[in-house]
């Protein structure tokens, strides 16, 4: 008995009905039937497969490996024996005297026809110790060009003679001259061909022409014991390329030459020559670079296979020495090409099995569809319910099936355990990134919202005073604000101590977002007023709010074992640094200068003052949320007050004191305008520099 059936053999009833109800294992139901069926044909494919499938695609990948490598050896020293047989083949004539360095037409015929004997030689050059340099090259198979750089005649101009390749023979085209700054000394091949005994290989990239990643077998030609100059046979990788394209690697697969650590020599691309870079197919090689990690030196040494991965498909990829020092052939097979005769079969095999299957599954299907389709139908719409998290739909369903009727006693459990939560995880916000399909991973984006902060005046004080009493007076105010907050559409992210933090705008897109936060936060100002409550002293409880909009970063922050959903950035900043001014001001909601554009019309504000938060030097506009707009006037009290705000930032002291003591004859006791009138007269009779700037800096949050 396994540990399912144990807790459900063990589990008590929860209810008379269940209690009398007969119940029995899924086993003695269907398993004898189904499972054996089902575990029967699983076994016999996947052993059929798996026997079928590594013997086949082993000898098929072998096979085929064995037929490239041999065509690239065969190559590839068909390529190095050619640029040797060239080299040697040139110097003698210089050695013999049969041609001298310096006779440009014997010398020109020689180049070229060495070009036209050898498909795979790009390039004869040579190089003369005064920098000097003439070269033959290849432009693909229908054109030879003829380059010379003098260091006498025509001084830092490349001299090109282009022919046309016709059947036989070659035909003279044209004659140009282009600006070069080529200098045949700084190149190795040279340079160290210059001191070397012998002709050795050399990798090359820079031409006359540009890059052109290649290789050059070079070496010094002396005639009577004098160094004439360097002869270079230079073969480039686009050869190579058209080469690999020729081989038939399977249909998909591929084959790449790699030199020294893992740098590409050659890619199959039939177009690849001279005139022509090689835009080969690469998508393999992260394999054939895989397979070289994973080889270590062995792979440059001796043939070395294995299977592979990329992206969920398997290939057969072999790395195979060269002989060229440095140089391997990797070849990449998908798995999938030589299992067609195993998919044949194995397709036979299904298709009998798959009769016998729905033979066995149609009568199957009559017994569970009554016994446990239906009752599992049941439970799995009390876990929708869960999914949504609508907790208090979510039932209990008893079953004749022991595990079914367990598993639906687990879930009712389990919603009951998660109601439990839903006041530390706000339903509505986990519904809502439910619905959105947000997971519960690391991420979040940059969108326009509006954050809201609000707390207690003085609950420092308050909480020091009342000890543990101040609890249910702390969970009155939390209550009222709550409610406020999700009537109006928001989302409460955290509470503070007695802080609340709460946003617009995500994760539902609001379009009034900054007026809907306005709109809460009267009346939540006006619900903490009308529930009464009251502190210590009996003083009705006063609260700070701040309130911003702007951009931020809203989404899942935090870490894989624990995630917050919330908003961060400067605008949070500002509207919490908002929040704490109104204790400068003993105003209750003041709201930034974006918010106050955003609601402009729809509400009453006045602008108090111009501030550097706390941790910033600019100033920005501070907003006071008086009330809903409703009329098209606003009040004489806050024109005078922003007439004299505006005198003050002009530095007519004297217009602004007259501003200010006219709001206060309308509205005695208004702390703002005592601020500024205090201010004011300060600065008419100490005076003012040009340095003076009309921003108040507060010093703390």
């Amino acid at each position: 008995m396994n540990a399912f059936e144990r807790s459900s053999a063990l589990e008590r009833p929860r209810s008379p009905s269940s209690a009398r109800m007969l119940t029995i294992s899924i086993r003695l139901a269907v398993s004898a039937l189904v499972l054996t069926a089902i575990l029967f044909t699983a076994a016999a494919s996947s052993l059929l497969w798996w026997r079928t499938a590594e013997s086949i695609s082993r000898q098929l990948a072998s096979t085929i490996n064995e037929q490239i490598v041999a065509a690239v050896r065969k190559e590839v020293s068909a390529i190095v024996n050619e640029a040797r047989a060239a080299h040697t083949a040139v110097r003698t004539l210089f050695l013999q005297n049969v041609l001298d360095t310096r006779e440009a037409d014997k010398r020109e015929f020689v180049f070229l026809s060495q070009l036209q004997s050898q498909a795979t030689i790009s390039w004869v050059a040579f190089g003369w110790p005064d920098g000097s340099f003439f070269a033959a090259h290849k432009l693909g198979d229908g054109h030879l060009e003829m380059m010379e750089i003098s260091k006498i005649d025509h001084v830092g101009q490349r001299r090109i003679d282009e022919y046309q390749v016709i059947p036989g023979d070659i035909e003279f085209e044209s004659r140009r001259f282009e600006p070069t700054d080529f200098s045949v000394t700084m190149q190795d091949w040279f340079r160290i061909g210059m001191e070397a005994k012998g002709p050795q290989w050399f990798g090359v990239v820079d031409h006359p022409i540009g890059p052109r990643p290649s290789i050059a077998f070079a070496g010094p030609i002396d005639v009577y014991q004098e160094r004439q100059g360097v002869l270079a046979i230079i073969i480039e990788y686009t050869r190579l390329s058209r080469f690999l394209a020729q081989l038939e690697v399977g249909r998909t697969g591929t084959a790449f030459i790699l030199g020294a650590g893992d740098e590409l020599i050659a890619a199959p691309d039939k177009n690849a020559d001279e005139l022509h870079p090689a835009h080969s197919r690469i998508d393999l090689l992260p394999l054939a670079r895989m397979a070289l990690t994973l080889a270590g030196e062995d792979g440059r040494k001796e043939a070395w296979r294995r299977r592979l991965t990329l992206d969920g498909a398997a290939y057969e990829v072999g790395l195979t020495p060269l002989p060229f020092t440095g140089w391997c052939l990797a070849t990449v097979i998908p798995e999938a090409e030589f299992l067609g005769p195993v998919e044949t079969t194995l397709r036979r095999l299904i298709i009998g099995l798959a009769i016998g299957a729905l033979l066995a599954a149609l009568f199957s299907a009559m017994l569970a569809r009554s016994v446990i389709a239906a009752p599992l139908a049941r439970v799995v719409g009390e876990i929708r319910h869960v999914e949504s998290f609508t907790l208090d739909q979510v039932r209990r369903h008893p079953s004749r099936l022991a595990e079914i009727s367990s598993l639906s006693g687990a879930i009712a459990e389990m919603a009951q355990g998660l109601s439990a939560f839903r006041k530390f995880i706000p339903a509505d916000l986990v519904r809502s990134l439910l619905r959105q399909g947000i997971e519960a991973k690391p991420g979040g984006s940059i969108q326009e919202l509006t954050v809201m902060f609000i707390d207690v005046a003085g609950f420092t004080g308050l909480s020091e005073r009342m000890g543990d009493r101040v609890v249910p007076l702390l969970s009155r105010y939390l209550d009222v604000a709550s409610e406020v907050i999700v009537a109006h559409g928001g989302t409460i992210d955290k509470f503070i101590g007695d802080a609340v933090m709460a946003f617009w705008g995500a994760p539902t897109a609001q379009a009034e977002h900054a007026l809907l936060c306005c709109r809460a936060a009267l009346v939540c100002r006006e619900g903490i007023e009308a529930a009464g409550v009251r502190d210590d002293q009996g003083h009705p409880l006063q609260i700070r709010i701040g309130i911003n909009s702007g951009r931020m970063l809203v989404g899942n922050v935090g870490s894989e074992l624990r995630l917050n959903y919330t908003v961060i950035g400067d605008a949070v900043n500002v509207a919490s640094r908002l929040e704490g001014a109104n204790k400068r001001y003993e105003t209750q909601i003041l709201i930034g200068a974006e918010t106050k554009r955003l609601v402009e019309g729809a509400m009453v504000t006045r602008e108090i003052d111009r501030i550097a938060v706390y941790g910033k030097t600019e100033g920005l506009a501070v907003h006071e949320l008086i009330g809903s707009a409703t009329g098209d006037a606003y009040p004489a009290w806050i024109i005078d007050y922003e007439q004299g705000l505006l005198q003050y930032r002009k530095r007519d002291f004297a217009t602004a004191i007259c501003c200010f003591e006219a709001v206060l004859r309308q509205r005695p006791h208004d702390r703002p305008t005592e601020l500024m009138l205090d201010r004011c007269k300060l600065l008419e009779q100490s005076g003012v520099d040009d340095t003076w700037s009309p921003v108040v800096t507060l010093q703390s949050k």
